[in-house]
């Protein structure tokens, strides 16, 4: 526990220096250029589409009289809009996370281990190659799990822990990968991730909870029509400054753990009796029982 919080403050500190909130930047500019293309063609396309297949929902048809008998006639008006934003949210967040895992994790870890770990070799145990191929298969997992969790969500309790149970497993996944890819061999990643697999998913579920929470800045642009254009940007950035941090907390706790790792292996290397060829002991070898000294023989 001491290691969890440890990396959290530090991961927290980390967030407010001017070199990642520059870095954090990038993502939100692509992201926000991208966001703002969807919009402008497929916008309304989707509103449309949105509001003919909620009219052709007969429980909704029911509600909607019911609620139009209440004076509230006007509710797909913004009904429509708002379950387009809700099913756009998962894509952005997968998004929002690759676009982190590729633009910024390697240079906040970078940052965290020439500060931290300067000492601490470097074994490239996961190339660049490997890491592409490990985040973009998690990433299918959790977009295939979210598919087939949908029906699920009509469950109160459910909407609100499978979405952030999911996202917290493919962060855990690539971040917790992208942390030890350039110090770790492929053994050392391994065995961290094994030692440490509950903490890390938790780390990972969290920081799914705190990603959710951009949701509400986002969807407040649907209500609040008129700052549409600034609430979305804002809630972009939210969503990069989260997987920001994300990153800073699996790469100090990673590091830290495999330092402890490392250190843990040469202390039970530096004590086993040091064996000869064949599995017989060295005499003078630490922990050895040394044979009297025989008799000097006259000539």
């Amino acid at each position: 526990m001491g290691l969890l919080f440890d990396s959290f403050w530090r991961a927290a500190a980390y967030c407010l220096r001017p070199r990642v909130m520059l870095l954090s930047a990038v993502p939100l500019l692509l992201m926000a250029l991208l966001a703002l293309v969807l919009q402008h063609f497929y916008w309304d396309a989707a509103v449309q589409g949105m509001a003919s297949l909620l009219d052709d929902s007969t429980l909704l048809a029911s509600m909607l009289s019911w609620l139009a008998s209440w004076g509230l006639a006007n509710v797909m008006d913004w009904l429509a809009p708002l379950m387009v934003v809700l099913l756009a949210s998962p894509v952005l967040v997968v998004v929002s996370l690759l676009a982190v895992a590729f633009l910024m994790t390697p240079a906040l870890v970078n940052m965290v281990a020439v500060r931290r770990f300067p000492s601490l070799e470097r074994k490239q145990g996961g190339a660049l190659l490997a890491s592409i191929s490990w985040s973009l298969a998690s990433t299918v997992m959790a977009l295939l799990a979210l598919l087939f969790s949908v029906p699920l969500w009509l469950v109160p309790p459910l909407v609100l822990v499978l979405p952030p149970l999911i996202w917290g497993w493919l962060t855990y996944r690539v971040m917790a990968f992208d942390a030890l890819a350039e110090h770790a061999s492929k053994e050392e990643r391994r065995e961290v991730l094994r030692r440490h697999r509950v903490t890390l998913l938790g780390m990972g579920i969290l920081t799914g909870y705190l990603g959710a929470a951009p949701s509400i800045v986002w969807a407040s642009g649907v209500v609040f029509a008129a700052a549409f254009v600034v609430l979305l940007p804002l809630a972009i950035w939210i969503y990069t400054l989260v997987f920001a941090f994300s990153s800073l907390w699996f790469a100090h706790f990673c590091l830290q753990a495999l330092a402890q790792l490392r250190a843990a292996n040469s202390a039970v290397g530096a004590a086993a009796p040091v064996r000869a060829a064949g599995g017989a002991a060295v005499p003078g070898a630490p922990g050895q029982a040394q044979p009297p000294p025989r008799p000097h023989q006259l000539d």
